[in-house]
Protein backbone atom coordinates (compact mmCIF):
# COMPACT_ATOMS: atom_id res chain seq x y z
CA UNK A 1 0.00 0.00 0.00
CA UNK A 2 1.56 3.37 -1.00
CA UNK A 3 2.35 5.68 1.87
CA UNK A 4 0.34 8.87 2.19
CA UNK A 5 1.85 12.21 1.29
CA UNK A 6 2.84 14.54 4.10
CA UNK A 7 0.58 17.47 4.85
CA UNK A 8 2.04 20.90 5.50
CA UNK A 9 1.15 24.57 5.32
CA UNK A 10 2.57 27.83 6.65
CA UNK A 11 1.75 28.10 10.35
CA UNK A 12 0.94 24.40 10.69
CA UNK A 13 1.79 22.81 14.04
CA UNK A 14 3.57 19.44 13.74
CA UNK A 15 4.21 16.80 16.39
CA UNK A 16 7.22 14.98 14.98
CA UNK A 17 8.42 11.59 16.22
CA UNK A 18 11.53 9.91 14.82
CA UNK A 19 12.88 6.51 15.93
CA UNK A 20 16.11 4.66 15.40
CA UNK A 21 16.20 1.77 12.95
CA UNK A 22 15.17 -1.48 14.70
CA UNK A 23 14.52 0.77 17.71
CA UNK A 24 18.25 1.03 18.30
CA UNK A 25 19.74 4.11 20.00
CA UNK A 26 20.22 7.21 17.90
CA UNK A 27 21.86 9.01 20.85
CA UNK A 28 24.68 6.99 22.42
CA UNK A 29 26.60 9.77 24.14
CA UNK A 30 26.20 13.37 25.25
CA UNK A 31 28.34 14.30 22.24
CA UNK A 32 25.58 12.90 20.02
CA UNK A 33 22.89 14.78 21.90
CA UNK A 34 24.85 18.03 21.88
CA UNK A 35 25.46 17.71 18.15
CA UNK A 36 21.75 17.15 17.51
CA UNK A 37 20.69 20.14 19.61
CA UNK A 38 23.21 22.47 17.95
CA UNK A 39 22.03 21.36 14.50
CA UNK A 40 18.40 21.79 15.51
CA UNK A 41 18.98 25.29 16.87
CA UNK A 42 20.90 26.34 13.75
CA UNK A 43 18.33 24.98 11.29
CA UNK A 44 15.35 26.43 13.17
CA UNK A 45 16.94 29.88 13.09
CA UNK A 46 17.91 29.61 9.42
CA UNK A 47 14.41 28.52 8.35
CA UNK A 48 12.41 30.68 10.76
CA UNK A 49 10.74 27.57 12.17
CA UNK A 50 9.31 27.82 15.70
CA UNK A 51 9.79 25.07 18.30
CA UNK A 52 7.37 24.70 21.21
CA UNK A 53 8.60 21.46 22.77
CA UNK A 54 11.40 18.91 22.35
CA UNK A 55 12.80 15.87 24.11
CA UNK A 56 15.57 13.41 23.29
CA UNK A 57 15.21 9.76 24.33
CA UNK A 58 18.01 7.26 23.56
CA UNK A 59 16.21 5.61 20.63
CA UNK A 60 13.88 8.41 19.47
CA UNK A 61 13.02 12.08 19.79
CA UNK A 62 9.96 14.32 19.86
CA UNK A 63 9.65 17.82 18.38
CA UNK A 64 6.72 20.23 18.29
CA UNK A 65 7.39 22.57 15.38
CA UNK A 66 5.43 25.27 13.60
CA UNK A 67 6.08 25.65 9.88
CA UNK A 68 7.56 28.95 8.77
CA UNK A 69 8.42 29.89 5.18
CA UNK A 70 10.39 26.66 4.73
CA UNK A 71 8.42 23.39 4.40
CA UNK A 72 8.76 21.09 7.39
CA UNK A 73 10.05 18.34 5.08
CA UNK A 74 13.02 20.52 4.16
CA UNK A 75 13.73 21.33 7.81
CA UNK A 76 13.68 17.66 8.78
CA UNK A 77 15.72 16.51 5.79
CA UNK A 78 18.51 18.92 6.67
CA UNK A 79 18.39 17.94 10.34
CA UNK A 80 18.28 14.16 9.90
CA UNK A 81 20.71 13.89 7.00
CA UNK A 82 23.36 16.03 8.65
CA UNK A 83 23.00 14.32 12.01
CA UNK A 84 23.07 10.79 10.54
CA UNK A 85 26.26 11.48 8.59
CA UNK A 86 27.98 12.91 11.67
CA UNK A 87 26.73 10.06 13.90
CA UNK A 88 28.07 7.41 11.52
CA UNK A 89 31.45 9.12 11.36
CA UNK A 90 31.69 9.44 15.15
CA UNK A 91 30.78 5.81 15.76
CA UNK A 92 32.50 4.32 12.70
CA UNK A 93 29.31 2.78 11.34
CA UNK A 94 27.47 2.84 8.02
CA UNK A 95 23.92 2.42 6.84
CA UNK A 96 20.59 3.90 7.85
CA UNK A 97 20.22 5.40 11.31
CA UNK A 98 16.51 6.20 11.39
CA UNK A 99 13.50 3.88 11.07
CA UNK A 100 11.66 4.60 7.81
CA UNK A 101 10.25 8.13 7.59
CA UNK A 102 9.79 10.28 10.64
CA UNK A 103 6.20 10.54 11.81
CA UNK A 104 4.65 13.97 11.39
CA UNK A 105 1.22 14.72 12.85
CA UNK A 106 -0.37 18.07 12.01
CA UNK A 107 -2.19 19.34 15.09
CA UNK A 108 -5.05 21.69 15.88
CA UNK A 109 -3.14 24.18 17.98
CA UNK A 110 -5.98 25.70 19.98
CA UNK A 111 -6.97 22.24 21.24
CA UNK A 112 -3.63 20.48 21.56
CA UNK A 113 -0.77 22.98 21.88
CA UNK A 114 -0.59 22.90 25.70
CA UNK A 115 -1.27 19.17 25.93
CA UNK A 116 1.51 18.41 23.49
CA UNK A 117 3.99 20.70 25.22
CA UNK A 118 3.32 18.87 28.48
CA UNK A 119 3.26 15.42 26.91
CA UNK A 120 6.55 15.89 25.07
CA UNK A 121 8.36 17.44 28.02
CA UNK A 122 7.31 14.60 30.31
CA UNK A 123 8.78 11.98 27.98
CA UNK A 124 12.14 11.67 29.79
CA UNK A 125 10.26 11.02 33.04
CA UNK A 126 7.98 8.42 31.47
CA UNK A 127 11.00 6.75 29.85
CA UNK A 128 12.77 6.45 33.20
CA UNK A 129 15.64 8.75 32.23
CA UNK A 130 14.90 10.84 35.32
CA UNK A 131 13.27 9.76 38.57
CA UNK A 132 11.11 12.78 39.40
CA UNK A 133 9.79 16.10 38.20
CA UNK A 134 12.56 17.83 40.13
CA UNK A 135 15.14 15.73 38.28
CA UNK A 136 13.44 16.56 34.96
CA UNK A 137 14.25 20.22 35.59
CA UNK A 138 17.93 19.26 35.52
CA UNK A 139 17.74 17.06 32.40
CA UNK A 140 19.56 19.06 29.69
CA UNK A 141 18.06 17.37 26.64
CA UNK A 142 14.47 18.49 26.96
CA UNK A 143 12.72 21.83 26.56
CA UNK A 144 11.22 21.68 30.06
CA UNK A 145 14.41 23.00 31.59
CA UNK A 146 14.47 25.93 29.20
CA UNK A 147 10.95 26.99 30.16
CA UNK A 148 11.99 27.02 33.82
CA UNK A 149 14.77 29.47 32.99
CA UNK A 150 17.59 27.04 33.78
CA UNK A 151 19.13 27.02 30.30
CA UNK A 152 19.70 29.55 27.55
CA UNK A 153 16.51 29.38 25.41
CA UNK A 154 18.18 28.76 22.07
CA UNK A 155 15.76 26.14 20.73
CA UNK A 156 12.35 26.95 22.18
CA UNK A 157 10.16 29.98 21.57
CA UNK A 158 10.28 30.54 25.34
CA UNK A 159 8.74 33.99 25.55
CA UNK A 160 5.83 33.02 23.34
CA UNK A 161 5.12 29.83 25.28
CA UNK A 162 5.31 31.49 28.71
CA UNK A 163 3.10 34.27 27.39
CA UNK A 164 0.26 31.77 27.22
CA UNK A 165 0.64 31.09 30.96
CA UNK A 166 0.81 34.68 32.19
CA UNK A 167 2.10 38.20 31.60
CA UNK A 168 4.74 38.11 34.34
CA UNK A 169 7.60 35.71 33.76
CA UNK A 170 7.90 34.35 37.29
CA UNK A 171 4.18 33.72 37.64
CA UNK A 172 4.03 32.18 34.14
CA UNK A 173 6.85 29.72 34.96
CA UNK A 174 5.07 28.70 38.15
CA UNK A 175 1.79 28.15 36.32
CA UNK A 176 3.55 26.17 33.60
CA UNK A 177 5.27 23.95 36.19
CA UNK A 178 1.95 23.27 37.91
CA UNK A 179 0.38 22.37 34.56
CA UNK A 180 3.19 19.89 33.82
CA UNK A 181 2.94 18.41 37.35
CA UNK A 182 -0.77 17.72 36.78
CA UNK A 183 0.14 15.56 33.79
CA UNK A 184 2.60 13.23 35.54
CA UNK A 185 -0.06 10.64 36.31
CA UNK A 186 -1.58 10.64 32.83
CA UNK A 187 0.76 8.01 31.39
CA UNK A 188 1.50 7.43 27.71
CA UNK A 189 -1.42 9.45 26.20
CA UNK A 190 -1.81 7.39 22.99
CA UNK A 191 -4.57 9.78 21.90
CA UNK A 192 -1.86 12.38 21.20
CA UNK A 193 -0.19 10.27 18.51
CA UNK A 194 -2.53 11.26 15.66
CA UNK A 195 -5.65 9.78 14.13
CA UNK A 196 -7.92 12.78 13.67
CA UNK A 197 -11.33 12.73 15.26
CA UNK A 198 -11.02 9.22 16.72
CA UNK A 199 -8.31 10.20 19.15
CA UNK A 200 -9.80 13.66 19.62
CA UNK A 201 -12.99 12.14 21.01
CA UNK A 202 -11.12 9.65 23.19
CA UNK A 203 -8.84 12.41 24.41
CA UNK A 204 -11.88 14.39 25.48
CA UNK A 205 -12.85 11.58 27.82
CA UNK A 206 -15.12 9.47 25.64
CA UNK A 207 -14.37 5.79 26.32
CA UNK A 208 -15.44 4.42 22.97
CA UNK A 209 -16.29 5.72 19.54
CA UNK A 210 -18.90 4.34 17.15
CA UNK A 211 -18.76 4.60 13.40
CA UNK A 212 -21.53 7.19 13.45
CA UNK A 213 -19.31 9.52 15.45
CA UNK A 214 -16.60 9.58 12.79
CA UNK A 215 -17.31 11.98 9.94
CA UNK A 216 -13.61 12.03 9.08
CA UNK A 217 -10.33 10.67 10.41
CA UNK A 218 -6.72 10.71 9.25
CA UNK A 219 -3.68 9.36 11.09
CA UNK A 220 -1.63 12.35 9.90
CA UNK A 221 -3.89 14.85 11.67
CA UNK A 222 -4.79 15.46 15.33
CA UNK A 223 -7.91 17.56 15.72
CA UNK A 224 -11.69 17.61 15.60
CA UNK A 225 -13.68 16.65 12.54
CA UNK A 226 -13.94 20.16 11.11
CA UNK A 227 -10.19 20.68 11.48
CA UNK A 228 -9.40 17.36 9.79
CA UNK A 229 -11.73 18.21 6.91
CA UNK A 230 -10.24 21.69 6.50
CA UNK A 231 -6.64 20.43 6.48
CA UNK A 232 -7.38 17.68 3.98
CA UNK A 233 -9.26 20.10 1.74
CA UNK A 234 -6.36 22.56 1.78
CA UNK A 235 -3.81 19.82 1.13
CA UNK A 236 -5.82 18.50 -1.80
CA UNK A 237 -6.14 22.01 -3.20
CA UNK A 238 -2.36 22.50 -3.00
CA UNK A 239 -1.60 19.15 -4.62
CA UNK A 240 -4.14 19.75 -7.37
CA UNK A 241 -2.68 23.19 -8.14
CA UNK A 242 0.90 21.89 -8.24
CA UNK A 243 -0.14 19.02 -10.50
CA UNK A 244 -1.90 21.40 -12.88
CA UNK A 245 1.21 23.59 -13.09
CA UNK A 246 3.38 20.54 -13.78
CA UNK A 247 1.06 19.16 -16.46
CA UNK A 248 0.93 22.59 -18.14
CA UNK A 249 4.73 22.75 -18.24
CA UNK A 250 4.67 25.77 -15.96
CA UNK A 251 8.07 25.89 -14.26
CA UNK A 252 10.51 28.44 -12.88
CA UNK A 253 11.17 30.13 -16.21
CA UNK A 254 7.45 30.67 -16.79
CA UNK A 255 7.05 31.81 -13.19
CA UNK A 256 9.80 34.40 -13.65
CA UNK A 257 7.92 35.79 -16.66
CA UNK A 258 4.73 36.15 -14.62
CA UNK A 259 6.62 37.90 -11.81
CA UNK A 260 8.33 40.24 -14.27
CA UNK A 261 5.02 41.12 -15.95
CA UNK A 262 3.26 41.63 -12.62
CA UNK A 263 5.95 43.93 -11.22
CA UNK A 264 6.74 45.52 -14.60
CA UNK A 265 10.44 44.68 -14.55
CA UNK A 266 12.74 42.79 -16.89
CA UNK A 267 12.91 39.01 -16.37
CA UNK A 268 16.64 39.36 -15.67
CA UNK A 269 15.78 41.32 -12.52
CA UNK A 270 14.09 38.24 -11.04
CA UNK A 271 17.33 36.25 -11.15
CA UNK A 272 19.74 39.12 -10.51
CA UNK A 273 21.50 39.42 -7.18
CA UNK A 274 21.58 42.71 -5.30
CA UNK A 275 19.54 44.77 -2.84
CA UNK A 276 17.96 47.18 -5.28
CA UNK A 277 14.25 47.49 -4.34
CA UNK A 278 12.93 46.19 -7.67
CA UNK A 279 15.21 43.14 -7.52
CA UNK A 280 14.29 42.38 -3.91
CA UNK A 281 10.56 42.59 -4.71
CA UNK A 282 10.88 40.41 -7.81
CA UNK A 283 13.06 37.82 -6.08
CA UNK A 284 10.75 37.72 -3.06
CA UNK A 285 7.57 37.16 -5.06
CA UNK A 286 9.35 34.58 -7.22
CA UNK A 287 10.58 32.61 -4.18
CA UNK A 288 7.19 32.76 -2.46
CA UNK A 289 5.31 31.34 -5.42
CA UNK A 290 8.04 28.84 -6.27
CA UNK A 291 7.91 27.35 -2.76
CA UNK A 292 4.21 27.63 -1.98
CA UNK A 293 2.64 27.10 -5.39
CA UNK A 294 5.14 24.98 -7.33
CA UNK A 295 6.51 23.00 -4.38
CA UNK A 296 10.16 23.90 -4.98
CA UNK A 297 12.67 23.43 -2.18
CA UNK A 298 14.74 26.22 -0.66
CA UNK A 299 17.85 24.27 -1.65
CA UNK A 300 16.98 24.17 -5.34
CA UNK A 301 16.05 27.85 -5.36
CA UNK A 302 19.25 28.82 -3.57
CA UNK A 303 21.22 27.05 -6.30
CA UNK A 304 19.20 28.62 -9.11
CA UNK A 305 19.44 32.15 -7.68
CA UNK A 306 22.99 31.92 -6.37
CA UNK A 307 21.99 32.86 -2.82
CA UNK A 308 21.90 31.05 0.52
CA UNK A 309 19.00 28.98 1.86
CA UNK A 310 18.33 31.49 4.69
CA UNK A 311 18.14 34.22 2.04
CA UNK A 312 15.53 32.16 0.18
CA UNK A 313 13.51 31.77 3.39
CA UNK A 314 13.58 35.53 3.98
CA UNK A 315 12.53 36.10 0.38
CA UNK A 316 9.57 33.77 0.82
CA UNK A 317 8.43 35.76 3.84
CA UNK A 318 8.75 39.08 2.02
CA UNK A 319 7.00 37.63 -1.02
CA UNK A 320 4.10 36.38 1.10
CA UNK A 321 3.62 39.87 2.56
CA UNK A 322 3.85 41.48 -0.87
CA UNK A 323 1.30 39.10 -2.39
CA UNK A 324 -1.08 39.65 0.52
CA UNK A 325 -0.74 43.44 0.45
CA UNK A 326 -1.25 43.71 -3.32
CA UNK A 327 -3.72 40.86 -3.71
CA UNK A 328 -1.48 38.99 -6.15
CA UNK A 329 -2.65 35.46 -6.96
CA UNK A 330 -0.54 33.29 -9.25
CA UNK A 331 -3.56 31.28 -10.42
CA UNK A 332 -5.07 34.48 -11.83
CA UNK A 333 -1.94 36.30 -13.01
CA UNK A 334 -0.51 33.43 -15.05
CA UNK A 335 -3.59 33.50 -17.28
CA UNK A 336 -3.17 37.15 -18.20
Amino acid sequence: MPRQARIDAPGALHHIICRGIERKPIFRTDADRDDFVIRLETILAATDTSCYAWALIPNHFHLLLQTGPTPISTVMRRLLTGYAVAFNLRHKRSGHLFQNRYKSIICQDELYLFELIRYIHLNPLRAGLVASLDDLALYPYCGHRQLLGLKNPGVLAVDEILGYFGKRERAARKKYLGFVADGVEQGQRPELSGGGLIRSLIGAGQKSVTAGDLPLSDARILGDGDFVAAVLAQADEQVTARESYRMAGFGLDQLAEVVATTLQVDVAEVFARGKQPQRVRARSLFCFWAVRELGCTATSLATRLGISQPAVSLSVQRGERLAAEQGYKLSELRKL
